[in-house]
């Protein structure tokens, strides 16, 4: 579509071996921000189709700053409401903020968007909310991007600060 837009609006490409056939991201923004109906029926869209839209709008991908305000920033925020989880069993749960970025990298390399955001902390945090109802020692627990990434286990301590070990030697599954 941004090439419709282009040829639409005068936008002059490069010819021959300087042609780059991929667009920047941020040239390509700019163009969809300038998209039209005609743009999309030109595009092959049906006119019918394209008359039942009654607003474009035109989303910019979310860059790294972003996704992390949106794991901390809200009222409801992904971060505060797995740190209300926790506090139900009478634990600490910390996110350094090397995971917040890290689960914001890794959004945007699966190109998951914020939607994104959930299923990677689930799965960070999904075998440390199974290890918590069956142990009375642990109050702590910590997220760091290693653990984001899946290379160990959040880390777990006990109210004197030790850090706990796993059952199974804190190894992560491979086949998960």
């Amino acid at each position: 579509i941004d090439d419709v837009i282009a040829r639409r609006i005068g936008v002059k490409g490069a010819i021959g071996f300087q042609t780059d056939k991929r667009r920047s991201e941020k040239d390509k923004a700019s163009l969809l921000r300038r998209v039209t109906p005609e743009d999309l029926i030109h595009h092959g869209m049906l006119p019918e189709l394209v008359g039942r839209l009654p607003v474009l709008v035109n989303v910019d991908p979310l860059d790294r700053e972003a996704l992390v305000n949106i794991l901390v920033q809200p009222r409801n925020a992904l971060v505060r409401q797995y740190m209300h989880l926790f506090s139900l069993d009478n634990v600490e749960l910390v996110f350094e903020e090397s995971a917040l970025e890290a689960a914001a990298d890794l959004t945007i390399k699966r190109e998951t968007g914020a939607r994104g955001l959930r299923s990677i902390i689930e799965s960070c945090l999904l075998d440390v909310m199974f290890e918590i109802p069956g142990r009375e020692d642990i109050a702590k627990v910590v997220v760091d991007a290693a653990a984001i990434t899946g290379e160990h286990h959040p880390r777990m301590y006990d109210a004197d600060g030790n850090e706990l070990e796993w059952p199974d030697g804190g190894k992560i599954n491979p086949a998960a």
